[in-house]
């Protein structure tokens, strides 16, 4: 179950695109149910005839829906990618719902977004779900889980973490290309710049040593505020905004790193596909990803957690612009970019496509039995 069954719609729906057609191409019988749907979906789907005028309405009428098409189907398991509140498996792709309005708005800005119609249907439908024991929880990441732990009480036995898979050939190094520019090139990926800490990274760019360096930046959001910092910090010749773009495989392994000072992310997608392009990825410890990070360390070795004591490559505040530029200092370095670019490759084999849709079947095996 997923509101949106499009590629490319978002981080949700990328997952769900492409989980239901890993699921497919493995042998199962996969049915979509979806109130926005790709012409071209590729695997069977029923459109939900939902209201879209209102959020909270939205989200609740297709719960609704969604639950009375299942016990239509009487499918062996229900897997939902969206805020529903009846499923055998959950899958928290956001995380907790309230950590991350604290995270990203403060325990006072919280506070005041709780009081929308917006924030409390969706804090409501969390609530119920984690308190339903008859639910199993999807985590993509460590950090999830102990949030979802901490915050309702979800016992161990119903939070699993499945982190989420890439594609290994198309985020590949083989991708690489010259790219137009004197020095290395920062690589920001992400919508929402402000939550993805855009305006860090582009004082982390002002700040570190490396004066022919660029940060390009990749994403749909309004860039004249960051254009406008980058000019007030004297870097406005060396920030580039790209938009989006449809060739991310290509700049993700031309790029000397990914840069990603996010505020708050339950598992950022960018950063495994950067890392299974061979290129190393610097990120916050408000980021599950960060987890995959820190795998790259332990497989890099001792020059990974040489650059860690001077900042590394997980800077646990988001708002540390003196760790992240200390980051991109000792990456300046290209062979130390190198090595760290083929351990990066190393640890997104280990998510294949292949291997999460086999995790998927040990979790739905549990389900049936």
């Amino acid at each position: 179950m997923v509101e949106r069954f499009r590629p490319a719609a978002g981080g949700v729906e990328n997952v769900a695109w492409t989980v239901a057609h890993g699921l497919a191409a493995a042998g199962d019988e996969v049915v979509v149910l979806a109130r926005e749907a790709d012409p071209a979906a590729g695997v069977a789907v029923e459109r939900l005839r939902v209201s879209r005028a209102w959020q909270p309405l939205r989200v609740l009428a297709f719960s609704h829906a969604a639950a009375q098409s299942s016990l239509r189907l009487r499918p062996d398991v229900v897997h939902s990618f969206a805020r529903t509140l009846h499923q055998d498996v959950y899958r928290a792709g956001g995380g907790s719902h309230a950590h991350y309005l604290e995270r990203r708005h403060g325990r006072a800005g919280s506070l005041l977004r709780r009081l929308s119609p917006r924030h409390a249907t969706l804090l409501w439908i969390e609530s119920r779900i984690f308190a339903d024991s008859s639910q199993l929880v999807q985590c993509n990441s460590e950090m999830v889980r102990r949030e979802i732990r901490r915050r309702y009480g979800v016992s161990d036995e119903r939070l699993l973490v499945i982190p989420n898979p890439v594609d290994l050939v198309r985020f590949h190094p083989g991708r690489k290309a010259p790219l137009e520019a004197e020095g290395p090139v920062w690589l920001f990926v992400g919508a929402g710049f402000p939550r993805k800490g855009l305006d860090t990274a582009i004082r982390a760019l002002a700040a570190s040593g490396a004066s022919r360096a660029q940060l390009w930046v990749v994403g749909r959001d309004e860039p004249a505020p960051f254009r406008a910092l980058a000019q007030r910090l004297g870097v406005g010749e060396r920030v580039r905004f790209l938009g989006v773009r449809a060739d991310l495989e290509v700049l993700y392994a031309s790029a000397a790193a990914l840069l990603l000072p996010t505020r708050y992310d339950a598992f950022s997608n960018v950063c495994l596909e950067a890392a299974a392009s061979g290129i190393p990825v610097v990120t916050s410890g408000a980021n599950g990803a960060a987890e995959l990070i820190r795998a790259l360390e332990d497989a890099c070795g001792g020059p990974c957690h040489a650059v860690r004591e001077a900042a590394g490559f997980v800077v646990e505040n988001p708002e540390d612009v003196a760790g992240f530029a200390k980051a991109l200092d000792a990456l300046a370095s290209p062979e130390l970019r190198e090595r760290l670019g083929r351990a990066a490759r190393a640890v997104a084999e280990r998510h294949s496509l292949s291997a999460h849709v086999a995790a998927l079947h040990d979790l739905y095996r549990r389900v049936r039995h």
